[in-house]
């Protein structure tokens, strides 16, 4: 586990296990429901990266370029396949001190052939995570990529953030349709349950919990498409900023919301998360 330690802020990596949060904390309080000891990729808590695609894709099938690639179905109940696949595998530590680590991770699964850096820092202005995501492959890619965190979200919570579109979806959670929205501003009680997509998000999420007010501010390719999950079954919620919709890949009209973007070989996707505590 890697600890890293600066300016009120606690938190613990696992490189071992897909760079996951264990823990994240602003004063001895929660900001991350911890995982304690317990898987990253099964346990609503913590927090976890995902690409090369990010959500849902439909029965595990990634077209491109004349071929059907086929990824495990990660849930049978929906037959899709979630998260990417970098939440499974390691990354190496390749610089770590009190208050700052840099990791690394390459992957090499057809259409697939990336080398991605994630840089972690800690002060008392908050928490900072850098992702870049290299195409290193001899032909064009799509690639996506974004953070899924599990937020402890005591009773009281309240959610702000703007957007222009939300995604309406199918039983199997896959979007089928959109619509305008202003995106979410009230408390829990008018959005336990939501699991929605929101396209045209302005890069501001605002967490209010009766202790503290918690800032999510995404950059770059971060910064356009929110995904908000908010599960009535246990006390968590996720703001995930994410690159592209759901199944992009399979879903080009919905895809102009949030497409996978095409990487030439060298090219890249870069994005920044500052949480600020207020």
């Amino acid at each position: 586990m890697l600890h890293l330690q600066a300016g009120g802020w606690q938190a613990s990596l696992l490189p071992a296990q897909g760079a996951a949060f264990a823990t994240l904390e602003h004063d001895g309080r929660a900001i991350l429901q911890p995982l304690a000891g317990r898987d990253p990729n099964t346990t609503p808590a913590g927090a976890f990266w995902m690409l090369p695609w990010t959500n849902r894709l439909d029965g595990g099938l990634f077209p491109w370029a004349g071929e059907r690639y086929m990824f495990p179905i990660t849930h049978p109940s929906e037959g899709n396949a979630l998260h990417g696949l970098a939440r499974a595998m390691p990354w190496t530590v390749r610089d770590a001190g009190p208050a700052h680590a840099v990791l690394r991770q390459s992957l090499r699964q057809p259409p697939f052939d990336y080398v991605a850096q994630l840089d972690v820092s800690l002060a008392a202005g908050g928490l900072t995570m850098a992702l870049h995501l290299e195409h290193v492959g001899e032909a064009p890619c799509p690639m996506g990529f974004g953070w899924h965190p599990w937020f402890a979200r005591p009773p009281g919570t309240a959610v702000r953030f703007s957007a222009s579109h939300i995604l309406l979806r199918d039983a199997r959670k896959l979007p089928v349709a959109e619509r305008p929205s202003l995106g979410i501003d009230g408390p829990d009680t008018e959005w336990l349950g939501i699991d929605d997509h929101f396209p045209g998000w302005n890069g501001i999420a605002v967490l209010r919990r009766p202790d503290l007010t918690l800032t999510l501010e995404a950059i770059g390719d971060w910064s356009h498409n929110i995904q908000f999950f908010a599960p009535e079954a246990n006390p968590v919620l996720c703001l995930e900023p994410v690159s592209h919709v759901p199944d992009a890949i399979n879903r080009p009209a919905l895809a102009a919301f949030g497409p996978m973007r095409v990487l030439a070989p060298g090219e890249s996707l870069e994005g920044r998360i500052v949480l600020r505590v207020g």
